[in-house]
């Protein structure tokens, strides 16, 4: 329940259009559901500016698909991220009005409660490779269904470092750029020091044996050289969106 749907009851409250019962019947909506293995947090939304998001992993479909159908009931965007294309494909027979999104592992529904204008400017999301895209298309979605403009430029990383500048006059004129690499994590540190804007570096567990999973990208960017570096954890392109929407938030 956000700011516009409070509102709604409140005036419609004192118009006498709607009963005290009905009025709290709808705030009743705000507390906690559980259902025995989950117990889902309505209100995340309207306390922080990001729904309550499912994390996939681990979670069997029925689990998936009993969550979704209790969110169903409100008003709000529903994502569940890191969903296998097995598990997403029996959520989506059961539940046709959910879209997957393949390369990003995401499942969204509710889409028609996505803002229209919830940023006050541009998000772009960078990969150094091709290899780290599905990490950048988990940011892109995310930030999308947070309701901001989000663009992507891929493949754009420091060993052929003249396709960065291609992009240069779109990257100074976002509000937020979301920088995804592997191997040595060095892209954010540049893009850091081209542009006034921050930047999230996401490091990815592309690499080679001493790459470690991720672990050399991770503290490369850690030890960046560039202000205005904050750097989200290993191939976690969803925290990287939640971050660069609440910098970018109205």
């Amino acid at each position: 329940m956000d700011t516009e749907q409070l509102t709604l009851i409140f005036e419609k409250l004192r118009g006498q259009q709607l009963s005290v019962e009905d009025a709290l019947a709808s705030f009743n909506k705000l507390s906690p559901s559980l259902l025995g293995y989950a117990h889902l947090d309505h209100h995340r939304s309207k306390r922080t500016g990001i729904p309550e998001v499912i994390f996939g992993a681990n979670k069997s479909s029925a689990q998936i698909i009993g969550i979704i159908e209790k969110m169903m009931e409100h008003s709000s965007i529903i994502l569940a991220t890191r969903v296998d294309p097995d598990k997403a494909e029996i959520v989506c027979q059961k539940l046709n009005q959910v879209k997957y999104h393949a390369e990003a592992r995401l499942l969204c529904a509710n889409e028609q409660c996505v803002s229209k204008d919830a940023g006050r400017g541009k998000i772009t999301v960078l990969t150094a490779g091709t290899s780290d895209i599905a990490v950048a298309e988990e940011a892109y979605w995310t930030a999308r269904y947070l309701g901001h403009e989000v663009e992507k430029k891929y493949d754009v990383g420091v060993a052929g470092i003249h396709r960065l500048f291609s992009c240069l006059e779109d990257l100074k004129s976002s509000s937020v750029v979301i920088v995804v690499a592997g191997m040595e994590g060095a892209l954010p540190s540049v893009v850091a020091g081209l542009i006034e804007s921050p930047v999230v570096a996401v490091p990815t567990s592309v690499g080679y044996g001493a790459g470690a999973g991720g672990i050399a990208a991770l503290l490369g960017m850690l030890n960046s050289c560039s202000p205005g570096v904050a750097v989200v954890n290993i191939d976690n392109g969803f925290g990287a969106a939640c971050m660069a929407a609440a910098i970018n938030r109205k």
